[in-house]
């Protein structure tokens, strides 16, 4: 097929899901139709805007109440909040984390931030994750067992954790990951960013791990404006990471005493007040996901050069960011499908440069990555709102 007869395809089946681009329609905007403005009044009416207030305690109760995790600590990002579970984790600097190429600059960001080095491996054909057995053979190659832990033999650095991401919020192939980890002694840190209301079975992602982290982020499923929280079920390492996150300041009526160097990240009570509101809509927006998905499978499903991206067997998706990726990977098809796109006024953009291609990471370690290197040549992220698909309420 020529490359004007695949655009054409393209922006044929966008019209067909979305109606014409009258205006730009957005990649992902956020939804305000419940309690966002009584809640966030609430906070300015009564002065309790920063980062002590009952929204902050409320939105960490409904998050563990939803994800099922015994513990959430909320913070001021999805970044913020990696960071944190990565230190309380045991990463320490000199230390190298595994994660997928194929991931948000993020992931990578606060693996540094803690000092240590990202290392990163490859994805899976059918989640778009980091792949098990890609994983598991990468380790059994680089691997060695060293002072009660594990060290990349061809550089002498702990190997100190994992970092899947469940990218474009369809879950990893968490059950095979936490058996290579288990095998190798290695915590898993789930970067959960993308996927808040996607479930393995019928559990939340970023409940698998040690730790999982989520963002909301003003393009994400929900927003806070921004924020993120950290998941546990660990009752010592959720009160270790409050007090981290809380400028590890001792409980005093008064007094101003601080224990160890710690961060100024707990999320604000007015953006947790926004949190709770839409906390309350996220069943209602992820329904209306899952019909525009069926929307686009369908526009997709007789194209002869493009594929929808489904989510993964036995997993139920967020479809934080609808795909579809071309039969035959090229970064010039895919250029010239986002330019047919974004020219017609529909905001459409590839998956993320890999990880190892960005210039502070290229001489980072790294697995083999033919997969992702196929993926990032090959993806193509669609307009995803909710409300492209009208609302229950």
């Amino acid at each position: 097929m020529s490359e004007k007869a695949l655009a054409d395809e393209f922006l044929g089946a966008l019209q067909r899901a979305v109606g014409a681009a009258d205006r730009p329609v957005p990649l992902h905007e956020p939804e305000f139709a419940g309690h966002e403005w009584e809640y966030v009044r609430d906070c300015l009416d009564t002065g309790w805007v920063s980062s002590v207030g009952k929204y902050v305690d409320e939105f960490e109760v409904r998050l563990t109440q939803y994800t099922g995790a015994r513990h959430a600590i909320a913070v001021v990002n999805g970044t913020a909040a990696l960071h944190a579970a990565l230190v309380v984790a045991g990463v320490r600097p000199g230390d190298e984390v595994l994660l997928p190429a194929l991931t948000f600059v993020a992931t990578a960001n606060a693996i540094s931030q803690c000092g240590a080095v990202p290392h990163f491996v490859d994805s899976a054909e059918d989640t778009l994750g980091l792949d098990p057995a890609a994983l598991k053979g990468y380790l059994a190659h680089i691997a060695e067992p060293a002072g009660g832990g594990l060290r990349n033999r061809l550089t002498g650095r702990r190997l100190a954790a994992v970092v899947p991401m469940h990218t474009f919020g369809h879950p990893a192939d968490m059950p095979a990951l936490l058996a290579v980890a288990e095998q190798f002694g290695l915590p898993i840190v789930e970067d959960a960013a993308e996927s808040l209301g996607s479930f393995i079975g019928d559990r939340h992602t970023g409940t698998f791990g040690l730790l999982g982290t989520l963002s909301f982020n003003g393009n994400k499923v929900i927003t806070t404006g921004g924020g993120g929280a950290i998941l546990t079920d660990d009752a010592t390492i959720a009160r270790r990471l409050k007090h981290l996150t809380t400028t590890a300041k001792r409980p005093h009526r008064w007094e101003f005493f601080h224990d160890e160097v710690a961060w100024n990240y707990r999320l604000p009570n007015l953006n947790a007040a926004l949190g709770c509101a839409q906390l309350e809509r996220l069943p209602d927006m992820l329904a209306r996901k899952r019909v525009l998905a069926g929307v686009y499978r369908s526009a997709f499903s007789a194209s002869a050069g493009l594929r929808f991206v489904d989510e993964p067997a036995g997993c139920r998706s967020n479809y934080w960011l609808n795909s579809v990726r071309l039969d035959e990977p090229s970064m010039a098809r895919r250029d010239a499908l986002l330019t047919a796109a974004n020219d017609q006024g529909f905001q459409c953009r590839p998956a993320w440069t890999l990880m190892h291609r960005l210039p502070m990471y290229e001489h980072c370690p790294r697995a083999p990555l033919p997969v992702a290197e196929r993926l990032e040549a090959a993806l193509i992220n669609l307009p995803s709102s909710a409300k492209l698909v009208k609302g229950t309420k």
